[in-house]
């Protein structure tokens, strides 16, 4: 049996490690106790209680796992990636630190290994959408991605409850969004470009500017894309209000003879309000469109998805979505249909024959269904 190895058992390692250890010989390592408990009491894995910043305590761990998932938070991730690649593992990676994984490139060539980035909901699976109608159509013109997972139950003011690591939910509201405009780069302030979209069963939501396209500005050359996170309507201006007045700021400045920036106070008070309680539904909702050429003909690709809470397991539907797809992609790496060595972006696995298909089927088999002309 093939051993896999979870670093990190959140909510969305937790999901991971649950769907994987019905066939692979499944280990989960975090530094919280808690977490690890939750996940081990309840499922057929291997708890590895490790301080996984430690690069020494992280090779030794590794040895002798057939593929790493990187499930830590994306301060951690750029650094437990390097160290995984230098360790000489294949690695399916859903950390989304904010550094360009394509440096480690070289590094995972040389070593020959398999490194799949951003292999989440968005980014990840909408790429793999990408990917594969490049596949199909003879030019795309322009790519659009609007994405966010949201709870049932709106509760004043922030009307928000954090599937993910809630310090990577700020960096998508400070972190300046590289999109492509009429075939350049260009970059517009976080929370900007904000409009209303309306979903069928669910109403009006917000949509605004976030830095997800990542991997897709250096690999696919699409004159037009941009991506957008979608909130309950009002959401980005009291974000907008929090970060122009300097609630987000790293600065530190002194207050009462001590040093803090004012970034690590605001985290403070908004990550306890923002936590899921357990058994809170929620759902994750993404409309992706494709415009481009089939031959001389103009061609528009629209797919949804539209999921939610699975009260049967008591797992989060961003857990869900984001957990389902990484566990699918490390099945398929582990068996061997993955031969590209380095780095490897989602949209890539899109354009390999049958794997987009093979990670859509195992979706629907959980529960996640994708629509649109596929």
């Amino acid at each position: 049996m093939q051993r896999i190895l979870v670093l990190g058992s959140g909510l969305v390692g937790h999901a991971v490690a649950a769907d994987l250890c019905r066939e692979f010989s499944v280990h989960v390592a975090d530094a919280d106790l808690h977490t690890l408990e939750a996940v081990s009491s309840s499922f057929s894995v291997t708890p590895v209680h490790a301080d996984l910043a430690d690069s020494r305590r992280l090779k030794q761990l590794t040895r002798g796992f057939d593929v790493v998932v990187n499930a830590l938070p994306g301060h951690m991730g750029f650094g437990v990636l390097k160290d995984l690649i230098d360790n000489g593992n294949n690695v399916v990676d859903i950390a989304f630190s904010p550094e360009d994984p394509f440096l480690l490139e070289d590094r995972a060539t040389k070593a020959g290994v398999t490194a799949v980035v951003d292999c989440g909901v968005a980014p990840g699976l909408c790429n793999m959408i990408l990917g594969y109608e490049s596949t199909r159509l003879d030019a795309i013109e322009s790519y659009s991605c609007l994405v966010g997972g949201l709870p049932v139950e709106r509760q004043w003011p922030w009307e928000y409850k954090a599937g993910f690591s809630p310090a990577d939910v700020i960096e998508e509201y400070t972190r300046p969004c590289r999109m492509v405009q009429n075939g350049k780069p260009v970059v517009y302030p976080p929370l900007s470009g904000l409009e209303r979209v309306e979903f069928k069963g669910i109403g009006t939501l917000e949509a605004f500017h976030t830095d997800g396209l990542r991997t897709l500005l250096k690999t696919m050359k699409i004159p037009n894309m941009k991506e957008k996170t979608l909130r309950y309507p009002g959401h980005a201006a009291l974000m907008e209000i929090l970060g122009g007045a300097g609630f987000f700021s790293r600065e530190e400045m002194e207050i009462k003879n001590q040093r803090l920036a004012p970034l690590d106070v605001t985290s403070a008070i908004l990550f306890p309000q923002w936590k899921m309680r357990p058994d809170e539904a929620d759902f994750t909702v993404m409309r992706i469109d494709i415009k481009g050429k089939s031959g001389n003909n103009p061609v528009h690709r629209a797919f949804e998805l539209f999921d939610q809470f699975d009260w049967k397991t008591r797992t989060t539907s961003m857990a869900r979505t984001t957990g389902y797809t990484c566990s699918a992609v490390v099945r398929i790496l582990a068996e061997g249909r993955i031969r590209r060595r380095g780095v490897v972006a989602p949209e890539h696995l899109g354009q390999m024959e049958g794997v987009f298909k093979r990670v859509r089927k195992l979706l629907e088999e959980r529960g996640v269904k994708l629509s649109g002309d596929l």
